[in-house]
């Protein structure tokens, strides 16, 4: 690709981020200025500017735990002025004081809960007060006020003008499906060829697969969150449960699969030989994950179910595992753990898909 081409798929991948995260932009950018209005206006602190800083952290930008922020911010807060203003006006400022009352309020910030943000928070408050709030001063107190507005302001703005709960939640499930169906091309094309360089790949693409199933479900707790704050958001609660279930299952599916990679490449490396119709067999199973994850996109998932069975049915060696050497029956004892797992990730309970995969077999 020539750079310009690479520049224009920079933009192009920037505008669709930029259009994603629209709302949120527009959601923190009014929390901001609402915060401010009522610490600076309503309650009258002369310079409320961890109010607005607050509801910019307890929203963020990306998805995650808006709620749990907004409460380790203020707590967090809360220590660091708690220790800050308690041992700064006995022994007062200067080096080893600040190192002593940010050691301090952070121990106690871990002690309390240990959270990233309360951690972080303590000792910046922490420093803040050591270095530019005189020992007695109230804007210290007043910084927790601030904190509790700004944190407060940013959950109403999504109960007010919240977010689509359902949309992140595709997009999520469908890049993951997506990238499930892409390690499992890679190792069907890889036993084809027998090709050990191309094993490895899938196996190394198919390890690095685990923070594209945390982020799902990180974003099924920001919807459920969504629909906790947001009344009328609250119908999509059921469809989110259904994701929550998809998502374990597509988990189970990606380690399923990182054992049959490893299987896969083992067997190569072995020189152990392959039949025709396993590497068939994958690569039916993929372009099931990739039927389901077109039908998740349309959020029609259980019309996938047919579809993924029916390729099941075509591949009669899923149900053969009398003459296969060693590394060919695991291979397909994995195969069909992950087609279990996609017929549960269809709505199915275990014992369904189980009893549906045998009826095919």
């Amino acid at each position: 690709m020539t750079v310009a081409g690479r520049a224009r798929a920079r933009l192009a991948l920037g505008g669709r981020r930029l259009r994603a995260s629209a709302l949120p932009i527009v959601q923190c950018g009014l929390a901001a200025g609402l915060a401010w209005f009522v610490a600076a206006d309503l309650v009258g602190h002369a310079r409320p500017f961890f109010a607005p800083i607050a509801a910019v952290i307890s929203l963020g930008v990306s998805l995650g735990s808006r709620l749990r922020r907004a409460g380790e911010l203020v707590v967090g807060v809360s220590l660091g002025v708690l220790v800050g203003d308690l041992l700064i006006s006995w022994i007062g400022t200067g080096v080893w004081q600040i190192a002593l009352v940010v050691m301090l309020a952070v121990a106690a910030a871990v002690f309390t809960d240990g959270g990233t943000l309360i951690v972080a928070q303590a000792g910046a408050s922490a420093v803040l007060v050591a270095t530019l709030l005189p020992p007695g001063d109230t804007g210290g107190i007043d910084r927790c006020v601030d904190a509790l507005i700004g944190g407060t302001v940013g959950v109403l703005v999504v109960a007010v003008l919240p977010s689509h709960p359902l949309g992140p939640v595709r997009r999520q499930a469908r890049h993951a499906l997506d990238e499930l169906s892409a390690v499992l091309f890679g190792i069907a094309d890889a036993l084809r060829a027998r090709d050990e360089q191309a094993a490895s790949a899938a196996l190394s693409r198919a390890r690095a697969s685990q923070p594209i199933v945390d982020d799902l479900r990180a974003a099924v707790r920001s919807g459920r969150e969504v629909t906790t704050v947001a009344p009328g958001r609250r119908p999509h609660r059921a469809e989110l449960t259904r994701f929550s279930e998809l998502a374990e299952r597509v988990d189970y599916a990606f380690r399923n699969t990182r054992v049959l990679a490893r299987r896969a490449l083992a067997a190569l490396q072995d020189d152990e030989p392959a039949v025709d119709a396993l590497p068939d067999a994958v690569t039916q199973l993929a372009t099931a994950v990739r039927r389901l994850a077109d039908e998740v996109r349309g959020g029609h998932r259980e019309q996938a179910r047919d579809a993924i069975l029916e390729l099941v049915h075509e591949a009669p060696i899923l149900a053969e595992a009398g003459d296969l050497g060693m590394s060919e029956q695991v291979m397909v004892a994995q195969l069909r753990s992950i087609a279990i797992d996609l017929l549960q990730a269809t709505g199915l309970t275990r014992r369904e898909a189980v009893a549906a995969l045998r009826a095919e077999l």
